[in-house]
């Protein structure tokens, strides 16, 4: 076999390598680098939490608002965790081939972001109330509890709750659910940004250079 021959080979062998390469790699990692399970398990295991507590609020007093529940925002990441799900599911293919696979990771990158303002909003609901109730001076009437927060001020906003046979609930049961709400929702916020950040870096962040034509392995494959 003559030289050029060879060297034409050698050149084909070498474009394979460069195109298959980084498949091989990705194949490997799929699972770990394109969606971490981690972060919709969390997602889906404090979004619950978030929900029943909530849903323990609202059986104090059905006359709490429903910004004082924030059922809403564990139930709607409850739901970015099964989108989370879904694209831990699809098959994966390198540089997005599939518009299934674009989409579905747009729209979990989407639903984290909006999932990390809910929590934050949550968070200063909750944040807002604890503060107000810690002031409240309570006092029994019927099947009522009467709040004020200065009890010496005769214009002062007065807070009924209906329903309410001790006060207890309210000054102590419900002012340890608001405090509990912000630390979940805390930890809530963080998760969101953790898989929001980790979709955004997968997607422009992470690429692959200096391939050695001279070896098969995958391994000489570099991310920067």
């Amino acid at each position: 076999m003559g030289k050029g021959q060879k060297g034409s080979l050698d050149k084909k062998k070498g474009t394979r390598m460069r195109d298959d390469s980084p498949a091989q790699e990705d194949g490997k990692k799929c699972r770990v680098c394109r969606f971490p399970l981690l972060v919709a398990l969390l997602q889906l295991l404090f979004g619950a939490a978030v929900a029943v507590v909530a849903f323990l609020m609202a059986a104090i007093s059905p006359s709490l608002l429903t910004r004082e529940t924030p059922h809403w925002a564990g139930i709607i990441l409850c739901l970015v965790s099964l989108v989370g799900f879904i694209l831990y599911c699809i098959n994966y293919l390198p540089d997005e081939r599939t518009s299934m696979q674009f989409v579905v990771k747009l729209l979990y990158f989407i639903l984290c972001t909006t999932g990390l303002v809910i929590s934050v909003l949550a968070v200063a609901f909750a944040g807002h109330h604890h503060s107000q109730s810690s002031g409240f001076t309570c006092k029994q009437e019927g099947e009522a509890c009467v709040c004020v927060q200065d009890h010496n001020d005769p214009i002062a906003r007065t807070f009924t709750y209906e329903g309410v046979s001790d006060c207890e609930a309210i000054t102590g049961t419900l002012r340890f659910y608001f405090l509990l709400q912000i630390l979940l929702n805390l930890i809530q916020a963080l998760i969101c940004a953790v898989g929001a950040f980790i979709m955004w870096r997968h997607r422009y962040q992470v690429f692959f250079s200096g391939l050695q034509i001279a070896s098969p392995s995958p391994e000489l494959w570099e991310k920067v």
